[in-house]
């Protein structure tokens, strides 16, 4: 009997158990994103050494550092500092867990689930680093480009030659975006952590849904901007990460590609 079942067998089983349970597992995935997102840009292992305070460098224990709970717990500060934990450890840790849940809800529990559980992850850390530091670091992205042309060509329903032409059209497209902006606006515009991103998200999701993905990340990155501008928070002239849009597009290609084909294409004929 196969352990995998379609979104209609979850459905029928009256299966709340494994959404809870698929929940847990994406908010136990979502700690250990955290260190990814501290360690990765500054180069450090991801496994060694174990979790700590980034105040007192204590050691945290393990019953401190249970998922959500244990922030609740220890309402947001350190056991031996009392130092603030920052909301944004269970605010990562919900976010995977709740994206695997929708992800359960989508494909089922299927291969295909289970690589795009990763590829949610991976987006995840890719928006908190380019946040934290505006790099996109190539020990994800390169790995990734790999990663999911394998995928693609043997588990998800996108098939090798669409995966290709999705890397050649991501990174080509944001490549030449990138060659042209010194001449068009007198200064850099996009990094090559950017290009090396959308080709990674083309591996994974193909050619078509790439194009939703940067049409989705320069709407929705041209919006913040001007409101950013307008509120002052942002000043003329300073940047702001692309990561985290090309993530939310690549995001709503994920789980609504179909649905605003439908959409726009119903509008259109």
């Amino acid at each position: 009997m196969s352990i995998f079942l379609s979104t209609q067998d979850i459905g029928m089983t009256n299966s709340w158990w494994l959404y809870l349970l698929v929940f847990v597992v994406g908010l136990v995935v979502g700690s250990f994103l955290n260190v990814c997102i501290f360690r990765l840009p500054n180069g450090r292992s991801i496994i060694w050494p174990s979790s700590h305070c980034v105040a007192c460098e204590k050691a945290i224990a393990w019953f401190d550092n249970i998922p959500l709970l244990s922030f609740l717990i220890l309402v947001g500060r350190c056991r031996h500092c009392q130092a603030q934990i920052s909301l944004r450890y269970p605010l990562i840790e919900f976010l995977n867990g709740l994206g695997y849940v929708a992800i359960l809800f989508k494909f089922g529990m299927t291969p295909s689930a289970i690589v795009y559980a990763v590829f949610l992850s991976t987006l995840l850390v890719v928006t908190w680093i380019d946040l934290d530091y505006l790099i996109i670091p190539d020990v994800i992205s390169l790995p990734g480009i790999i990663v999911g042309f394998l995928c693609a060509a043997t588990i998800l329903p996108v098939g090798w030659f669409n995966s290709v032409i999705g890397i050649l059209l991501g990174g080509g497209i944001l490549w030449a975006l990138a060659a042209l902006s010194p001449h068009l606006f007198g200064k850099e515009g996009l990094g090559g952590g950017d290009i090396k991103f959308l080709a990674m998200v083309g591996a994974f999701l193909g050619w078509q849904p790439v194009l939703l993905t940067l049409f989705f990340a320069s709407v929705s990155g041209s919006v913040i901007g001007i409101l950013l501008l307008l509120f002052k928070v942002l000043e003329r002239g300073h940047y702001i990460p692309f990561g985290p849009f090309l993530a939310a597009g690549a995001l709503v290609s994920l789980f609504f590609f179909r649905e605003v084909m439908s959409w726009y294409f119903g509008m259109v004929w």
